[in-house]
């Protein structure tokens, strides 16, 4: 509830923000502007059309802004001449004209109050330098900004680009040397078969060796995983078998027999089954089985390397959010996933990664791609965190918090001193040397989470144990809902 009273021009000079007007501008101000009494509650709410400029004569007000879907109270003040509501009304339609914040009258207050097309105009009229100054000032800094926060992007693209192209070379590269070597095997394949044709062998002996051959292919399917001590004790059992059956150079075919899970038992049941050829023809069919094991060996690196790359381009696909709608519903951990692929370089094998998922967790309604920037600036932190630990341990949990989605980045690292915390998500702060960091990482990553999102970004932290904390409200707000609809 309020009430309008008389404007004092005397009473308005003694308000620091008009100290120095003189008494005309005094009397334009009270002609213009209304003192207005308001009473304990809301004044305006954030994201509003922004009408008004308040200045306070008497009372005390409360300035909040939201965070997590939770109002933060920033600023109490009961200091006569605080101001608030459309401060930036002298920009026009440049910027937009909304709240950045709410405001509460928490005691009784007097202000005095201007229409923000009047304090707009005011502010041209009397104090155009001024204007120009703070045009400058304002719109430069966000320029620059967004020049800024462009070069981030495509810094951590090209970063982004050389490891998944590392990545990539390296499954192509073996596809392509299995491939060479596969030709080369299947050729020695068709020569053994044409010297074992030449061998005398009943129909139920070539039958037989058929049988054996499948079932040396299907061993490769099935071969057990072996330690080190392991394989090299059944290498040593084959190389021992193959030298007392008289096999040229079978301590080179014991490894290959080994990696299928062929044992000695195995090698003897191909004995009985050839015990009626030449010599010749045995250690040609031994040799041929050793062909045989060595394609499926290889068609399976080739599998594998062709069904990494394609991981690898579903990854860069969902990390990029090609092709896809900028604001969609999403399982998060999808998203920490291809952010984790696409830095796998990066991490390293020294760090180890821990997944802590849960997995009951709703679908995210979000803008999918710029959370995949936060999640890589968060990581990269926590890995550059770790870099003069020699390793450590890079931890990913999600879990639901009240109505929000809560996703955990944890490190073992160095940690973050109690006297920079309250200042790491301010732009171009950097703890870095010179020329390694713009300091915008986490600046980014703040108003991504929190401007564009509506949710809130913070970090626990001490040596060995640092969480930056992300929280995304599960419900979407009514403006990126309606245009999720409308396409």
């Amino acid at each position: 509830m309020s009430t309008e009273t008389v404007c004092d021009p005397e009473e308005l000079r003694t308000l620091f923000l008009f100290e120095k007007l003189d008494d005309e501008q005094l009397a334009w101000l009270c002609r213009d502007g209304h003192i207005e009494v308001i009473e304990p509650g809301p004044v305006y709410r954030e994201g509003d059309p922004a009408t008004c400029f308040y200045v306070m004569i008497s009372g005390e007000i409360a300035l909040t802004k939201l965070s997590g879907g939770q109002e933060i109270e920033t600023v109490r003040s009961d200091h006569a001449g605080a101001y608030a509501g459309a401060w930036g009304a002298y920009l026009g339609d440049r910027v937009e004209q909304t709240y950045g914040g709410s405001m509460y009258v928490r005691k009784t207050a007097r202000f005095f109050v201007l229409d923000a097309g009047t304090f707009a105009r005011m502010m041209q009229e009397w104090f155009p330098m001024a204007v120009h100054l703070l045009e400058g000032v304002f719109l430069g800094n966000r320029n620059s900004r967004m020049i800024i926060d462009q070069r981030e992007r495509l810094l951590a693209l090209g970063s982004l680009s050389a490891g998944l192209t590392h990545e990539l070379n390296n499954p192509a590269a073996a596809a392509v040397r299995a491939t060479s070597l596969l030709r080369e095997r299947v050729a020695g394949m068709r020569h053994k078969l044409g010297m074992i044709a030449k061998g005398k062998f009943s129909p139920a002996t070539m039958e037989a060796l058929i049988t054996l051959q499948e079932q040396a292919a299907e061993q490769v399917a099935k071969a057990p995983i072996l330690t080190p001590m392991e394989e090299s004790d059944r290498e040593d059992a084959l190389g021992e078998w193959f030298e007392e059956h008289n096999i040229s150079g079978g301590w080179d075919l014991a490894p290959t027999f080994v990696q299928a899970g062929i044992d000695t038992d195995w090698l003897d049941r191909v004995e009985a089954t050839l015990a009626d050829t030449q010599d010749f023809v045995f250690e040609g069919s031994i040799r041929w089985l050793n062909y045989t094991i060595e394609t499926e060996l290889l068609m399976n690196e080739i599998g594998d390397s062709t069904t990494r790359i394609t991981s690898l381009v579903n990854a860069a696909k969902q990390y990029s959010q090609m092709d896809r709608a900028p604001f969609q519903v999403v399982d998060v951990h999808e998203l920490l996933d291809s952010t984790l692929v696409m830095l796998a370089r990066k991490i390293g094998d020294s760090i180890e990664v821990v997944k802590d998922y849960d997995r009951s967790l709703p679908p995210v309604p979000c803008y999918a791609a710029e959370l995949n920037q936060v999640w890589t600036n968060l990581i990269d932190n926590a890995v550059g965190a770790m870099a003069d630990t020699d390793g450590g341990t890079l931890t990913i949990r999600t879990y639901l918090e009240n109505d929000c989605a809560a996703i955990e980045i944890g490190d073992t690292g160095t940690g973050v001193p109690d006297e920079i915390k309250s200042r790491i998500f301010e732009p171009f702060f950097t703890t870095k040397p010179v020329g390694e960091g713009t300091g915008l990482g986490l600046d980014i990553s703040f108003r991504i989470v929190v401007n564009k999102h509506h949710g809130d970004i913070r970090v626990e932290s001490e040596p060995g144990n640092t969480r930056f904390i992300v929280r995304l409200p599960l419900t979407a707000p009514e403006r990126e809902r309606d245009d999720d609809e409308g396409n």
